[in-house]
């Protein structure tokens, strides 16, 4: 085909479809990007609190119950690595969609960082409950 001769019908629908996919990959990959943003922020504010109030604790301030700098640095760590679970769920889920349409790599930088921060909320939650923090 020429350069200046215009596209066929058929030429044009499949480049637009791949426009398409392309664009549907990239806001699969600013939707991971977000998940990693909320469960970083509650994994590093669980962890912030948890040694703020063990701190507290270790100075002699009496908290109303000896176990809530735990029980708050769990809770926010367990649910901040829950949310980067599911959100890296969702993500394979979108990745195994546009795999039907074009050739996709999945091991993107933001797969592998939202894999880094499920390992890592993984670890400081399993630390937190064994004291090793």
């Amino acid at each position: 085909m020429s350069p200046d001769m215009p596209k066929s019908s058929n030429d044009l629908a499949v480049e637009r479809t791949d426009l398409a996919a392309q664009r549907n990959l990239m806001a699969a990959d600013r939707t991971l990007m977000a998940w990693i943003r909320t469960a970083l922020s509650m994994i590093s504010f669980g962890f912030t609190i948890y040694k703020l109030l063990q701190g507290f604790q270790a100075s002699g301030e009496v908290l109303l119950h000896p176990h809530t700098p735990r029980n708050i640095g769990l809770f926010l760590t367990g649910l901040g690595t829950v949310c980067m679970v599911l959100g890296t769920i969702e993500y394979l889920g979108s990745y195994r969609d546009l795999r039907n349409h074009m050739a996709v790599n999945l091991w993107r930088p933001t797969f592998a960082i939202a894999l880094i921060m499920s390992l890592f909320g993984s670890l400081l939650f399993v630390s937190i409950i064994c004291r090793v923090l």
